[in-house]
Formats: C-alpha cells, structure tokens, sequence
C-alpha cells in the first residue's frame, strides 16, 4: 500500500543530519562483539515467515498515533495516544466504531517537531488507584512527566484537574525528546530521553552524566523524597556517585525511540535512532554507557575511539536500502501469532519495513514491506501486537 507520506515533514526521529561525522579507525573492542550479529542489510534470514498486516479497528481513525497502552484492569480497552495531545480510549474489538477522549491536553503542549504528547504508562496497580503517567511537551524547551488520575464516576474519563508533575527536563532543541515511559517488573518507571537534539549532539548530553538528557531513567513513583514527587530507588547504578544523576539507569543515547519490558524474561529493549548511517537495537542494562556519541552503532563517530567500558548494539543495521529511523517493539508473548513467539518485533518509520530478531540478535528476518509511516507498536492486555502508522491508523498482523 503507498500512502502520503506527508508524515515525514514531521521529521519524527529521522534527524539525519549534515554533520553526521565518518569516521574509519579501527574499533577492534565493539566490532568484535558485534560482529556475529552484524549485516549491512538487516535482512539476514534462511527461515520465513507469510505474515500480513491489516487494520486492526477499520472504523477508527487517530491523528498521529505514536503510543498504544492497555491498562491490567481486566477492562479490554485500548489506548491511543495521539501525538497532538489527546489519548483515545475504547473497546478492544474488531468492529469497535468510536472512541473516545480520555484526555486532552492539546492546548498546553508543544508539536513543534518532534515534539508532542510523547508517552502513556499505567500504574501497576491502576485498578485499585486510578493513576497513570504520560510525558510530553509543554513548551519547546520543557519536557513534562506527570501523573494523573482516572475520574471516579467515569472509567473513559481523566480527571484533567488531576495532573501532579514528578520531573521536568529542559530540552535545548525541539528533536530528540525520547518520551516513552515504561514501568519495570519491579514497579519502577523508566523513561527514555533523547540527547536534546539538534545534530550530532553539540552540547554532548550522551555523555554528560550530569545531565537527564541522553539517558533511560528510573524512580519510584510511590515515594516523595527531597522535596521531589518520585524517589530514588536504592538500587539505581549510580545513586550517591559524584558528578551523575541519581535518575540516570543507563545513558549514552541518541535518541531512543519505542522501549519495552519483555514480560517472560525481563530484559528492556530499545530502538536507538541514528545519526546519518546507522540504527541500532539495544538491551539495556543497569549502570551501562551505549556510546553516543562517540559511536553511531559500531562506527566510530567522534573522539579517540576506544570502546572500552562500552556496551555495543545487539544488532544494528545501515541506511543502504532506504531504512533511516528505527522504531523500537516489542518481544512477542501473545499466541496468536506462533510464528513471531520470542523474537523482537520491530520497524523503521522511513522505510515502512517490519522485521522479527531473535533474542540473540543473531537472525534477523523481514516481516513486511508496509510503505507506512511506522511510529510505535504496542499490546493490547493478551500481549497481541499491533502497530502504530502516521496514516491513522492501528494495525496488527494476520499469520497466512
């Protein structure tokens, strides 16, 4: 299917910039991890897979959808975050014909690029306390994290007068915002920031642990410490350490774009947006540098490159066959679809190209040549996937 592709002056996470740096010294420490998983096409596959992707909810239709969340409430509801600032909710089936607005906060917010109402997580145990977190925007040098409250006569509805703000944290462009929020196994949320943006990160976020930005961070929302509407949790890499935030679980990102918890076995993985040659997925770790920016994927980028202390991509993959901006997934866990079970679903927002990774990174096979504009996946209650394109709609996928 060719659509529009009007989405793409949304310049949403593609950010490939001028000043992308090449770079040929030899990098023997990364390379070497990598390069049993390393291809210069993602396609690398002797196994098939006859897979098709359909609209999931036909008579629905979202403006930019770039999030989708469903609540462990036992409701069967969807939600959609739309990325001008309203989260539509409504029934999990197929011949669903309306939703309706959850919340909106189309008027105090920033779209300005790839900025937006950025992500939605629900309380594990929003059942019982009605909270959920959403990030976004609220001015073009602000990002927000703040819960708000379910109303209590009305489960479609937020209380907007809700809102408590847990953290913001000043963005110095209006790209690379990240803004997906996650809550671990543990209870913990992790949100992903982006560098701050502009090109090639001139003001060096990835590294400056000084900084939120750059970084996946963690904090226990049930607590209230120092005057702050979160806490530390006692376990984060690097509370109590000299020049790096308490917040800060990993760092060393560009732009992580689409995060998820694989419920069977815990691991986080994420999409990590590059500069101008490479996307790359990662695991992420407590306490773990991923590079930026001194490396783009395994390329060196910018100063010495030494790798040591530095953790590589499980897999990454280059811009030759038109892929420019990783979308991040999901691993599997629904039983609708036996063929994709464990492996990482994930996209490309360029190139409109779905692909399944092992869980080693070691075959990666393509799924779908969509042509669709890819910005998020997420699942439904049952673990089913679905996907998120800037055409309007929600998609999922039909086994042939």
């Amino acid at each position: 299917m060719k659509i529009l592709r009007t989405s793409l002056a949304f310049l949403f996470l593609l950010s490939v910039s001028c000043d992308s740096k090449d770079a040929s010294a030899d990098v023997d420490g990364l390379q070497d991890e990598i390069v049993a998983n390393e291809n210069d096409s993602p396609d690398n596959t002797d196994d098939e897979i006859s897979l098709s992707l359909v609209a999931a909810f036909q008579q629905l239709s979202f403006e930019q959808p770039l999030d989708l969340q469903a609540p462990d409430d036992r409701s069967n509801r969807i939600f959609v975050v739309e990325k001008k600032g309203k989260i539509k909710v409504f029934s999990n089936e197929v011949n669903v014909a309306t939703s309706a607005t959850f919340l909106d906060l189309s008027n105090t917010l920033s779209t300005v690029s790839e900025q937006g109402l950025l992500g939605l997580a629900f309380h594990p145990n929003y059942d019982a306390n009605g909270f959920f977190y959403v990030c976004y925007n609220s001015s073009e040098n602000l990002s927000v994290i703040s819960r708000f409250t379910v109303s209590s006569s009305d489960i479609n509805i937020a209380d907007a007068s809700s809102e408590l703000v847990l953290l913001e944290i000043s963005q110095p462009f209006t790209n690379h915002n990240g803004g997906q929020i996650v809550f671990g196994p543990e209870g913990y949320l992790y949100i992903a920031m982006g560098d701050g943006g502009s090109g090639g990160d001139p003001l060096n976020h990835g590294q400056n642990t000084t900084s939120l930005l750059g970084s996946i961070i963690r904090i226990d929302v049930d607590a209230n410490e120092s005057g702050f509407n979160y806490g530390i949790p006692l376990d984060n890499p690097f509370v109590n350490t000299n020049d790096i935030r308490d917040e800060i679980y990993a760092y060393g990102f560009r732009n992580p774009w689409r995060m998820s918890f694989d419920n069977q076995t815990g691991n986080l993985w994420t999409g990590d947006v590059g500069q101008g040659k490479i996307e790359e997925i990662d695991i992420v770790t407590s306490g773990g540098n991923y590079g930026w920016k001194f490396f783009e994927g395994t390329d060196c980028f910018s100063g010495d490159c030494n790798a040591s202390g530095l953790i590589p991509p499980l897999f990454e993959y280059n811009h030759d066959n038109g892929d420019l901006s990783i979308t991040g997934g999901y691993v599997y866990r629904g039983s609708v679809l036996t063929s994709l079970q464990g492996k990482y679903i994930y996209g490309d927002f360029a190139s409109g190209r779905i692909w399944a990774l092992e869980e080693n990174g070691a075959n990666n096979e393509l799924l779908i040549e969509s042509d669709l504009a890819i910005a998020s996946f997420g699942t439904d209650a049952n673990n089913e996937l679905y996907v998120c394109a800037f055409d309007g709609k929600i998609y999922k996928f039909e086994e042939n």
